[in-house]
């Protein structure tokens, strides 16, 4: 925060929405130049994503329905992070129930907000090397619909300039962990 910037008061805080994955609330503020408004606040745990890399120097990807855009989009596999969870627990779960593949070198690439505009999410990104394909990869959850799908990352930043891989956390973990993939 710039030095002697008033941040604006929380005059009401409402929540309309507790959900199991994120909450929804409204939030009636006071600017520091005396205006008030409302605005609307999705409050989420966080994320944890892996950029899996094999010995071959293939990226580790997944493909899956999500509901929102009513579509399949190509991802890294990522998940929620539960309450008091390291996000390093957290990605190394969902590597291996996303994908069946399971890393023994973790490196954290960084970490940023997905929408800080209506949304505190943050995502913890992580590099994933020395993968293992499991014998018997853990069954899918019910409620979700994944397949592996493995790119080069030349083929990766392709897919990316043009326009087949439009996730965003997928994306700046890829242009994060880009120096390192070598």
């Amino acid at each position: 925060m710039p030095l002697g910037r008033e941040l604006p008061q929380l005059l009401k805080q409402r929540l309309f929405y507790k959900g199991r994955k994120f909450n929804f609330e409204v939030n009636r503020l006071r600017l520091p130049n005396k205006a008030e408004g409302e605005w609307e606040c999705i409050r989420h745990p966080g994320g944890a994503l892996a950029v899996p890399v094999t010995a071959e120097g293939k990226l580790v990807l997944v493909r899956q329905y999500r509901f929102a855009i009513q579509g399949r989009i190509l991802e890294f596999p990522a998940g929620t992070v539960e309450p008091n969870e390291d996000p390093l627990v957290t990605v190394q779960r969902e590597i291996e129930e996303e994908t069946g593949y399971r890393a023994h070198k973790w490196e954290k690439l960084g970490e940023f907000f997905i929408a800080p505009g209506y949304s505190d999410e943050i995502i913890y990104a992580f590099l994933a090397r020395d993968l293992e394909k499991l014998d018997t990869p853990p069954e899918k959850e019910e409620d979700e619909d994944i397949e592996t799908v493995l790119f080069t990352p030349e083929e990766l930043e392709k897919a990316i300039l043009g326009g087949e891989l439009v996730d965003a956390k997928t994306v700046s973990s890829f242009f994060l962990a880009r120096p390192l993939l070598v």
